[in-house]
C-alpha cells in the first residue's frame, strides 16, 4: 500500500470545543454518555469506553472546500486525549465501523466518483489502497457510510 497518514482533528479545535463548550458552527455541544458501541472519538481516533463522557458538535472540515464541502457532526472525548499520530495505519475508529464511505478528491477539491467506495472498516484497505495509487488523488476522507460523518482525513505520503 502507499505510504499514508491518517490525520485527527487539530488538538486547538478538540481544546477549544473542550474550553468553550460550543461547536465550529457556534452551538452548544451535547453531552452523551457512552452506553454501547461507536462514540468514535475524531482525536484520538479510539472508541470511547463504556461510561466516558463524549462531547458531539458539528466541525468544519477542512478539506474538501468548494462544492463538496460540508460539516459534520463528530464526537469529542470531553477529557483530554492524545492526538492521533501514526503512518501506514488504519485507527481504531475505522477498523471496527460497520460499515465505512471512502471518499477520493482531487487538487482541485472535487470529487473523484471512479474511486469511491463503501466496506466493512476492517475491508476498508483495499478501497484506500486503489485511492492512494492514483495520481489524480491529492487527499482521502473517510465517512461512516450510514450517517455520513467524517471519522479521519488520510493524507498522501
Amino acid at each position: 500500500m502507499p505510504a499514508f497518514r491518517c490525520v485527527a482533528i487539530a488538538t486547538e479545535t478538540a481544546a477549544r470545543w473542550r474550553a468553550t463548550g460550543q461547536d465550529d458552527r457556534g452551538q452548544a455541544l451535547h453531552r452523551r454518555v457512552v452506553d454501547g458501541p461507536g462514540f468514535p472519538c475524531r482525536h484520538c481516533l479510539q472508541l470511547g469506553a463504556e461510561g466516558e463522557v463524549m462531547l458531539l458538535g458539528s466541525y468544519n472540515l477542512p478539506h474538501p472546500q468548494g462544492v463538496y464541502w460540508t460539516p459534520s457532526p463528530i464526537f469529542l472525548h470531553e477529557s483530554a486525549c492524545p492526538r492521533f499520530v501514526a503512518e501506514n495505519v488504519l485507527p481504531p475508529s475505522v477498523l471496527v465501523n460497520a460499515i465505512v464511505s471512502v471518499r477520493s478528491y482531487d487538487a482541485a477539491e472535487m470529487c473523484l466518483y471512479d474511486l469511491g467506495g463503501i466496506a466493512a472498516g476492517a475491508e476498508a484497505g483495499p478501497l484506500l489502497n486503489r485511492a492512494l495509487a492514483d495520481p489524480r488523488v491529492r487527499f482521502i476522507n473517510i465517512h461512516t457510510a450510514r450517517p455520513g460523518c467524517l471519522l479521519v482525513a488520510v493524507e498522501k505520503r
